[in-house]
C-alpha cells in the first residue's frame, strides 16, 4: 500500500507548505500550519470550471434590489439586515450551549408556512430534533429534516428538492468522499463550504450554516470560510446568565456591527424589546461610581452603566482592570485625567465594569469612564436621570461621536433629563424632555458635574 503523503495547511489563509515550520510562507502568520492529508484534485472543479459563465460588461448588468425574506424574529431580522437573502450564505458561532441549534430551528418553523425549509443536522438524531421542537412547543410540520454528514448526499438532496432555506448544523460534522480526511480537518471543512456556497448560487437556496468556535472564541476551521460566506454572525452570551447577544461581524447585504438580544425561556429563545433595560442597574439611590453612558451597536442606541471602583492601593503596584472595554485604553485615560485635570490616581487601585455584560468597543464611553472614576474617587454620587457620553483625546479635549442625536432621543424616550456631552454634538433643535451641556475639554464636563 503506497504511503500516504500528508502537507502542512495554514488554518488562516489555506496556505499549504511540504513540512511544518514556525511561520506560514504564505500570510506570515505564527503557529497556524497544520499536518492534513495531501489530496488529488478533484474532476468537480474542473466540472465546475467549465460551467462558468462567459464575460459581460457590467452595465449590462441589472441592479436589482435584493428581496429579503422576513424570519418572523425582528431581532434576527436586525442582524440580518432585513431578513434572508436568496442565494445568500450565513455563518453563525458561538459557544456550546449558547442556543444556536433553538434560534434557527425556531427561525425554521415560522417561516416554515410560505417557504419550503430543510434542516440539516449532524449532530443530533432526528428523534432528539422532534423532542426539542415539542418542548419548544413549535409546529414542526412544514420542516423537512435529514440527518446525514456525508457531503454528496446532502448536495443531491438538496438539488432535488430545491428549498428555499436550509440550515446545515454543523459545518464541522460534514466530509466529502473526494477528501481522505477527518470530519472538520481544515480540507474538509474548506471543500464542504466551498460546494454549499457553490450550490446556493447556483439554486438561489439560503443556506445557514452553524460553526463550532475555538477556546479563544474564532470559529474554528480555516479563516477562508469567513471570507466565502456573506454573513458572518457571532452568538454571545454568559453561561450565567439568561440573555444572549448574536452580533453581525460581515454582511454583504446590511450593515456590520448590528447587534439582536434575546433571553433564553423554558419555550426557547424569547426578543428582548428593549435591551438598554438589560444593562442599567436599578438602585434604590444613587451611589458612587456609576454613570450612564450612551454607545451605538450598529444603528441602534444603547443605554450601558458604567461602573467604577477607586481604592486605596496596597502593593507597589496598583491594579488596572476592566470588564467589557479597552483595558489598554483605561491606562491611556488615567494619564488624562491626571495631565489635564489634576486628578491622580497613580496610588489607587482602578476597576471599571460595563454591566450586563455587553462590550464596548467604540471610545464614546471615554468620558463616562472618567466621570465614574472621578465619582468613586471622591465617593460622591453623580446626578440622577443623567447621561454622559464622548470621546477624550490625549490632549484633555472632548471629541465628538457619531450618531449623537439618535443617543440623545433615545436616553430622552427612557427618562433621562440630563446629558453632558461634546459641544459639537448639541442638537439644533430642543430635545424634549432632555437638558444637553455641551463640553470642549474634560475640565470642563467634571465642573458642570461639581456644580450639579
Amino acid at each position: 500500500m503506497a504511503k500516504v503523503k500528508t502537507v502542512y495547511t495554514c488554518t488562516e489563509c489555506g496556505g499549504q507548505a511540504p513540512k511544518w515550520q514556525g511561520q506560514c510562507p504564505a500570510c506570515n502568520a505564527w503557529n497556524t500550519l497544520v499536518e492534513t492529508v495531501a489530496e488529488p484534485v478533484s474532476n468537480n472543479r474542473f466540472a465546475a470550471l467549465a460551467q462558468t459563465s462567459g464575460l459581460q460588461k457590467l452595465s449590462e448588468v441589472e441592479a436589482a434590489e435584493v428581496p429579503r425574506q422576513p424570519t418572523g424574529i425582528a431581532e434576527f431580522d436586525r442582524v440580518l439586515g432585513g431578513g434572508l437573502v436568496p442565494g445568500g450564505v450565513v455563518l453563525i458561532g458561538g459557544d456550546p450551549g449558547i442556543g444556536k441549534s433553538t434560534l434557527l430551528l425556531q427561525t425554521l418553523c415560522h417561516i416554515g408556512g410560505q417557504r419550503k425549509v430543510v434542516y440539516v443536522s449532524g449532530e443530533e438524531s432526528a428523534q432528539q430534533i422532534a423532542m426539542r421542537a415539542k418542548r419548544l412547543g413549535l409546529d414542526a410540520s412544514p420542516l423537512q429534516l435529514l440527518a446525514e454528514i456525508g457531503l454528496e448526499k446532502i448536495l443531491a438532496t438538496l438539488q432535488a428538492h430545491k428549498p428555499d432555506v436550509a440550515v446545515i448544523d454543523s459545518i464541522q460534522t460534514l466530509y466529502s468522499e473526494v477528501l481522505q480526511s477527518a470530519p472538520g480537518s481544515v480540507a474538509q471543512v474548506r471543500e464542504c463550504s466551498a460546494q454549499l456556497t457553490r450550490l446556493a448560487k447556483q439554486l438561489g437556496i439560503t443556506i445557514v450554516l452553524v460553526g463550532h468556535v475555538t477556546k479563544e472564541g474564532s470559529l474554528a476551521g480555516p479563516r477562508v470560510l469567513e471570507h466565502i460566506v456573506d454573513t458572518v454572525l457571532y452568538f454571545e452570551g454568559d453561561p450565567n446568565s439568561s440573555f444572549r447577544l448574536i452580533r453581525a461581524f460581515k454582511n454583504r447585504f446590511g450593515a456590520v456591527n448590528e447587534l439582536g438580544v434575546f433571553a433564553m425561556t423554558e419555550k426557547g429563545l424569547r426578543e428582548v424589546s428593549n435591551p438598554s433595560a438589560l444593562f442599567l442597574s436599578h438602585h434604590s439611590e444613587q451611589v458612587a461610581g456609576s454613570c450612564i453612558t450612551v454607545t451605538q451597536e450598529g444603528t441602534r442606541p444603547l443605554l450601558v452603566e458604567v461602573q467604577a471602583l477607586v481604592d486605596e492601593a496596597h502593593a507597589p503596584n496598583p491594579k488596572r482592570l476592566c470588564v467589557g472595554l479597552e483595558q489598554n485604553r483605561l491606562a491611556m485615560l488615567l494619564a488624562v485625567l491626571h495631565r489635564h485635570a489634576g486628578v491622580a490616581c497613580f496610588d489607587q487601585d482602578v476597576f471599571v465594569n460595563a454591566v450586563g455584560g455587553v462590550k464596548i468597543g467604540e471610545p464614546a464611553a471615554d468620558l463616562a469612564v472618567l466621570v465614574a472614576i472621578v465619582s468613586s474617587l471622591k465617593n460622591k454620587a453623580l446626578p440622577s436621570k443623567l447621561i454622559v457620553f464622548g470621546e477624550v483625546g490625549l490632549a484633555g479635549e472632548v471629541r465628538p461621536v457619531q450618531r449623537g442625536q439618535e443617543r440623545l432621543k433615545e436616553s430622552a424616550k427612557l427618562g433621562f433629563t440630563h446629558a453632558i456631552v461634546p459641544k459639537a454634538n448639541l442638537p439644533k433643535q430642543p430635545i424634549k424632555g432632555i437638558e444637553v451641556f455641551g463640553v470642549e475639554r474634560l475640565e470642563q464636563a467634571l465642573m458642570k458635574i461639581r456644580d450639579h
